[in-house]
């Protein structure tokens, strides 16, 4: 007589097989962390807000710890020296990406055109890298840009005159600044109308929402066995925001191709028509252009908000920077790049927004390609690692009085953002350093000393700036959990 297993019974074997993994001895010397439990590892430690939980881990474990996720380990640097190791001693090894399984491309295609994710260095990867900054982020071509952002910045401070005594929502007039400003680069085209507000309601939700899908936490990374089944449907959605995306410049792109076909355009005026001119299929333009957009748009948005709420609750510092602007520029002066340059308070109060709200709170995720070692542990193949910026931001270890803004901590400091003080790295470092940083780092600059010398600002009826709420919302960009609504005078 035959005896067969209920099949109900067979979906319960992967996960035996995956406590008894985890139940047997290891010899390997991983970094310290708290003790995982069988199956899950990790997980329900780590709660809604890792940045922070990891972070409480490091002052536990030590600077390089080590969690599972799943069957997925996962190593997090989080002070200057652990971060050191990875970006910069083992840079070369470690600069491989872990490709989300929430991608809706195969590996092969990821490999071929996506800048960001990438899973090594190949030619590929190092033709797109070179390719953008020699068109969009060399000093050459930053400095070729700073009309269109001076407009676009002027066209911002406009509309939000139009709008003075009233009360605005910051994030949507920085937000569609930024938005027409790539849309220019990019297309010859503004991507949104700032004269009404909420216009760029529709265009940011498609693209937060793609962002935040990458970074929603995946069964399928977690224990890739269920890849294939999507359980989530994150891979379903993400597609769909990623086609409403593509659909709000496929227009501009068969255009363009129509009129190149004619012969009615010859000339190269923006970024489209280089791509065209240099043979980019119609795939690897949008997934180029879908990995610029997302990135520089809502980075930029979420820095200068925050900057504008850290100087709305430190009044003497927000007299300072006012102070500045009317000493070097004047009164009634129109701000320009140039200018920026001789505003070492301005500079203080970016880098110090950066410090305590970074862009991102981690850097994006590296794997390790094989075996290697970090600070004498072993990091096993395949091991994901991340290193929290947020946390090294405020380390006491590294920064005085670390959850005070203080610009002044860099007014007599050489520290800077470009990948070389390990201490501070919101643009990380390395290989894989932010290729977008020389154009962030303009317009931000220029947004927000626009902000501070045009207008005064004060919160709506009156409420008390030291009452702002200030809690994060975690995803792959740290945003304020609530909006920041102010009256611009």
């Amino acid at each position: 007589m035959e005896y067969s297993l209920p099949a109900s019974y067979l979906i319960l074997i992967p996960l035996f097989l995956l406590i008894l993994k985890q139940l047997i001895p290891k010899s390997l010397n991983l970094p310290p962390g708290p003790r995982p439990w069988p199956v899950l590892g990790n997980i329900l430690q780590i709660g809604k807000k890792p940045h922070i939980s990891m972070a409480k881990f490091a002052k536990i474990h030590g600077p390089l710890i080590s969690v599972r996720l799943g069957t997925q380990l996962v190593v997090v640097a989080s002070s200057p020296v652990s971060a050191t190791e990875v970006l910069k001693t083992q840079d070369r090894l470690l600069s491989a990406r872990s490709v989300p399984k929430v991608a809706t491309h195969e590996l092969s295609i990821i490999d071929q055109h996506s800048i960001v994710f990438s899973s090594d260095l190949s030619n590929h990867w190092k033709f797109l890298r070179a390719f953008c900054r020699t068109h969009l982020f060399s000093s050459k071509a930053v400095e070729s840009q700073v009309a269109l952002r001076e407009k676009k910045v002027s066209e911002m401070i406009e509309s939000l005159r139009s709008r003075k005594g009233d009360t605005v929502k910051i994030s949507e007039f920085l937000f569609g600044t930024v938005l027409n400003t790539l849309g220019n680069l990019f297309f010859s085209k503004d991507l949104c109308d700032l004269d009404y507000e909420g216009n760029t309601s529709g265009i940011k939700d498609v693209i937060r929402k793609f962002v935040e899908l990458g970074a929603t936490p995946n069964i399928s990374d977690f224990y890739p066995i269920f890849d294939a089944l999507d359980i989530q449907g994150l891979r379903k959605q993400t597609k769909i925001y990623e086609n409403q995306l593509i659909n709000i410049w496929s227009d501009f792109v068969k255009e363009k191709k129509q009129a190149i076909n004619r012969g009615s355009s010859s000339k190269i005026q923006d970024f489209l028509d280089v791509m065209i001119d240099s043979g980019f299929s119609d795939l690897k333009i949008n997934m180029l252009l879908a990995e610029l957009i997302a990135a520089g748009s809502d980075t930029t948005t979420s820095t200068v908000e925050w900057a504008m709420a850290e100087l709305l609750r430190n009044k003497d510092a927000m007299d300072k920077l006012q102070a500045e602007l009317i000493s070097k520029i004047g009164a009634n002066d129109i701000i320009t790049e140039s200018s920026i340059s001789e505003l070492p308070y301005l500079a203080a109060c970016v880098k110090e927004t950066l410090r305590i709200h970074p862009p991102t709170p981690f850097l994006i995720p590296r794997r390790a390609p094989e075996t290697c070692r970090i600070m004498n542990y072993t990091i096993p193949k395949n091991s994901r690692l991340l290193v929290n910026v947020w946390a090294i931001g405020r380390d006491s270890k590294t920064w005085e009085d670390p959850l005070s803004f203080r610009p002044e901590r860099f007014l007599d400091s050489n520290v800077d953002f470009r990948g070389q003080d390990f201490e501070f790295i919101p643009f990380g470092a390395g290989r894989r350093i932010c290729p977008g940083l020389p154009f962030a780092g303009q317009i931000v600059h220029l947004i927000l000393a626009s902000l501070a010398h045009y207008f005064e600002w004060s919160l709506p009826n009156g409420e008390d700036p030291m009452q702002l709420n200030m809690e994060e919302k975690f995803g792959v960009t740290l945003q304020k959990e609530k909006p920041l609504l102010v009256v611009p005078i």
